[in-house]
């Protein structure tokens, strides 16, 4: 999160999903629109970044995992909406969660997991010195139930005389009780540091409570004065969604600490005072007369050229075929936030191509329906099952998916107007991370695989 005067910026881990790196603008914490995409270059996955403004140039600190090699990167621009620059390697290794801050003394450092701290020349694209450890992080007692200690996610903020660090502890999944929010506070950059008396912060007490896992939070003003922390969790019985962005209001104590004010999140909260409402979203219906790539669109794990799969023609997008399997086909994905929601799209099916919809977690774990010129293919639990390959000949078909609180229907039309219900409704709440790793999330996907095309038409999107 960055508060840059009037307007606030948010981005978040695009993981294996490129174009990534979307940035989102809002001017009450409440209502937020994309920007757009950052980065285009494919890295590996992404992880947790920190979005910053120094002496009127933005900077983004990215860790990646280029080759499987995980390393921190940056990218900067002078204008919010790009262009963004090339990404520079940080030759910093074995961390992750960057945050920017700058000290008393007006150098510019990062902290990582840890928490450990490096810091970094005037400009803000290379490191000096060497990586130190530089706070024990608070811990919590040893009989509380939580996936691990993993200290992570470090962000500074100065209020007053204070410099605080929000840290997050006990692993981002796992039981419902894990991951929490924790503050430290010094007087200078270097330390010492002193734990909150309250921490932690935040911390889900309850598989009963609504979101689990909650922590990894920034904490800022909001645009009437009153202070509120952003972080993540998961939705209780919907993992499925990944993790989601929460907000939460902060009040101050006249010791100079804050304590957080939502309670659990099962209640209604006042927004934020005095922000300005603007636009929040996007429609996901798409008639593909626009790019609409990193506002909507990315492809899953893409190679370096994956771009040249792509081309709009005439309200069309056009998919040039990858791969053998739904799983190397890098698909072309969507998040989606609603619980339950329909979802339809016309695809136009070339020779030697077999083309589809799905519901896709990874490479290891979807769902979905497909077609080649002369059959049709079924997949559940990662893999196609052929004993439900049946022989039909389809050259344009309309799917239709329906996702109903994690059970899921297909449908199908090949003449546009006669609907036929596929014979396996499936049910997918366990297509998550607590069972297949990788901290994504289920996605809405269109793959294609083979040397053919397909021409993808009409896209109907309807959260329910």
């Amino acid at each position: 999160m960055l508060k840059d005067g009037d307007d606030y910026y948010m981005t978040f881990s695009s993981m294996f999903s490129y174009p990534g790196v979307i940035l989102w603008h809002s001017r009450d914490l409440v209502n937020w629109a994309p920007i757009g995409p950052a980065l285009t270059k494919p890295m590996g996955t992404v992880w947790a970044m920190d979005l910053v403004k120094h002496e009127g140039r933005y900077f983004i600190y990215i860790p990646a995992s280029p080759g499987g090699r995980q390393a921190i990167f940056v990218i900067h621009a002078d204008n919010i909406s790009g262009p963004w620059s090339a990404p520079i390697d940080l030759k910093v290794s074995g961390c992750i969660d960057p945050g920017h801050a700058v000290g008393e003394d007006g150098r510019r450092y990062l902290f990582f997991n840890g928490v450990r701290r490096i810091a970094l020349t005037d400009d803000g694209l290379a490191t000096v010195g060497a990586l130190e450890q530089v706070y024990t992080p608070w811990r919590y007692p040893d009989y509380w139930v939580v996936e691990m200690f993993a200290p992570e996610g470090p962000k500074i903020f100065h209020r007053g005389d204070w410099f605080y660090l929000v840290a997050a502890v006990g692993g981002t999944s796992g039981p419902p009780t894990s991951h929490m929010v924790t503050a430290a506070r010094s007087r200078s950059i270097h330390g010492p540091w002193e734990n909150c008396p309250d921490n932690p912060i935040v911390h889900t007490k309850s598989a009963d409570e609504p979101w689990w896992s909650r922590g990894h939070a920034t904490v800022l003003e909001g645009p009437g004065g009153d202070w509120w922390m952003i972080y993540h969790g998961y939705e209780n019985g919907f993992r499925t969604l990944g993790r989601q962005t929460l907000l939460e209001p902060v009040e101050w104590t006249p010791d100079g600490w804050f304590q957080a004010r939502g309670g659990t999140l099962s209640q209604p909260l006042a927004k934020p005072a005095k922000g300005l409402p603007g636009p929040s979203g996007f429609a996901l219906s798409d008639d593909f007369s626009t790019n609409r790539f990193g506002e909507q669109w990315t492809f899953f794990n893409p190679g370096p050229d994956e771009a040249s799969r792509a081309r709009y023609e005439d309200r069309a997008l056009v998919i040039s075929g990858k791969g053998t399997t739904l799983a190397d086909s890098s698909p072309l994905t969507f998040l989606v936030g609603d619980r339950s929601y329909e979802a339809g799209i016309t695809l136009d099916i070339g020779e030697d191509a077999q083309a589809g919809i799905c519901l896709f977690y990874s490479e290891r774990m979807f769902c979905g329906i497909g077609f080649s010129n002369s059959q049709m293919f079924t997949y559940n639990y990662g893999q196609e099952h052929g004993w439900m390959r049946q022989d039909m000949a389809t050259g344009r078909v309309r799917l239709r998916v329906t996702n109903d609180a994690n059970i899921v229907t297909f449908h199908y039309s090949r003449n546009g107007e006669a609907w036929v219900k596929h014979p396996w409704q499936m049910e997918v709440s366990g297509y998550h991370h607590n069972v297949i790793g990788s901290f994504l999330s289920l996605k809405f996907g269109v793959y294609c695989l083979g040397s053919g095309k397909v021409r993808l038409r009409d896209f109907v999107y309807r959260g329910a």
